[in-house]
């Protein structure tokens, strides 16, 4: 933890303004942190799935079926999970940092102030955007490490990672109408339900699906397309920029079985702030939480990849 000194946290007139994407578009889609399921272990059961043998026209002769009950038929099921991970932070401000947050550096202007009224309350808003991008970035494409022991980094699976089934490998091909249609219809004899299905992209991909399928207003005054939702043979589908998907991959996430999910701590909300023990002329503090994804059946939802970027 690096403690904020003065020297290190200089104060500006100005307003704030940074370039790094802030938005989490798949984490607020599934209900964000605050939306999060509860469980009392760090790993968690997702689905139990089954399947059922192969559709065929039965052909029972008189005498089998009067012959005795038919031989026994048995359908097993098994489990999918995954796990939830640490995601925590540490703020540490001096008081001597907090006592000078009217001493301006830089350029000032008579009349000017800082914008940042507190240090502290400053920083804790920081690290919390820092956290959710880590989780939104998680989610989609966290490798899955279970506990092994107290020295180990588990990590939770992200949505990306899980859906192996309907996944397809496009070798730099320029997305298409006819190549999305083609992934669709795979994801749909692989089970999909497309129930709550929505798009996620990043800006390249989204301006193709604006040349795809937009058409262009009769109108002299007016032009342009921004497409956020189209309507396909499989349902109607949200397009979203996701500034954590690399941009050579889309997916095709179900939200309709997707869920955060939180290891339950006593009398604790699933994100939270608490002060620690001070050892100097500082107070310091820690932003904690255990977090992890239920993407439901991963052959709910399809993944392309890499697609042209340019």
């Amino acid at each position: 933890m690096t403690i904020g000194y003065r020297a290190d946290l200089p104060n500006y007139a100005g307003q704030l303004f940074t370039a790094d994407r802030e938005n989490t578009p798949y984490l607020s889609m599934i209900g964000g942190i605050n939306g999060a399921k509860v469980t009392k272990s760090l790993s968690f059961p997702i689905t139990s799935e089954y399947s059922l043998t192969a559709v065929a026209q039965p052909a029972i002769t008189e005498a089998v079926a009067a012959a005795g009950p038919p031989a026994p038929k048995n359908f097993t099921r098994g489990q999918t999970h995954n796990t939830v991970q640490i995601f925590q932070e540490g703020i540490q401000i001096s008081y001597v940092t907090q006592a000078t947050m009217a001493q301006m550096s830089g350029l000032n202007i008579a009349g000017s102030k800082n914008n940042v009224g507190d240090e502290k309350d400053f920083q804790i808003l920081l690290s919390l955007q820092k956290i959710a991008r880590d989780v939104d970035y998680s989610f989609l494409h966290g490798a899955y490490v279970v506990y092994t022991d107290e020295n180990s980094a588990f990590t939770t699976r992200g949505i990306v990672t899980a859906a192996v089934s309907n996944t397809t490998a496009e070798g730099g091909a320029t997305l298409t109408k006819a190549l999305f249609n083609a992934a669709l219809i795979d994801a749909y004899d692989n089970g999909a339900k497309f129930q709550k299905p929505v798009i996620f992209c990043g800006a390249f991909n989204k301006t193709k699906f604006s040349d795809i399928y937009g058409y262009a207003p009769e109108d002299r005054n007016y032009g342009g397309l921004n497409i956020k939702t189209i309507e396909t043979d499989f349902g109607v589908m949200g397009i979203v920029l996701e500034p954590h998907l690399t941009s050579s991959t889309i997916l095709v996430a179900d939200l309709a079985v997707c869920n955060p999910v939180f290891a339950n701590l006593p009398n604790k909300p699933e994100l939270f702030y608490e002060e620690l023990a001070k050892d100097g002329a500082a107070e310091k503090g820690q932003l904690f939480g255990m977090l992890g994804l239920d993407y439901g059946p991963e052959w709910m939802h399809l993944t392309m990849t890499g697609l042209a970027t340019s």
